[in-house]
């Protein structure tokens, strides 16, 4: 995609925004819209894991939701993760965050579109340059940490991966917290 297209997409997304449900993203494939974001057990799970990360984390780091969103025009993605780890001084300034900002993006795979999260994120994270991107899924109650950015012929890459299961410890970046008694959706 040319950087025109890019932002006549970017544009389009940000003119849906609070227009329509759910939340709208920019990828290497185009718009991907997810319609359940902000909605119940996704949001408590997002809600859950940003104070149990605030809890541990120094003051002048923050677990961020909302907006605005991390961009990268130059690889023509335009994401917005469930919740940004991020210095609140790199938070000062307009428009999208630079992605290379991030200390950890962390989202919650939605029901309506699972691979949005589990494929795509894990392709263009490292792409754009979040060094670690933590996955929750509440339909398995498993999730897994992604980092260690290295190249491939293909483009950068997560070469680590720690699987876990709700219950357990999982640490993001240098915090760790518990995954007891997340919400789990239900059938």
């Amino acid at each position: 995609m040319n950087s025109h297209q890019y932002r006549a997409m970017r544009d389009l997304v940000l003119s849906m925004d609070d227009a329509l449900p759910g939340k709208f993203e920019v990828t290497k494939e185009g718009i991907v819209h997810d319609r359940a974001a902000g909605v119940g057990r996704h949001e408590l799970t997002t809600l859950v894991v940003r104070k149990r990360l605030e809890h541990v984390m120094p003051e002048a780091i923050v677990a961020h939701t909302g907006k605005p969103d991390v961009e990268d025009e130059t690889e023509g993605i335009m994401r917005r993760p469930d919740v940004m780890v991020i210095a609140e001084t790199d938070m000062e300034g307009e428009g999208a965050f630079d992605p290379r900002t991030l200390i950890a993006a962390i989202e919650v795979v939605s029901r309506s579109n699972p691979d949005n999260d589990w494929v795509s994120k894990v392709r263009d994270y490292p792409l754009i340059g979040v060094p670690v991107y933590a996955i929750f899924d509440p339909r398995t109650a498993t999730g897994a940490v992604l980092t260690d950015i290295h190249p491939t012929p293909d483009g950068p890459r997560y070469a680590a991966r720690k699987d876990f299961v709700y219950g357990e410890d999982v640490t993001i970046g240098d915090w760790t917290i518990s995954t007891d008694d997340l919400p789990r959706y239900r059938d």
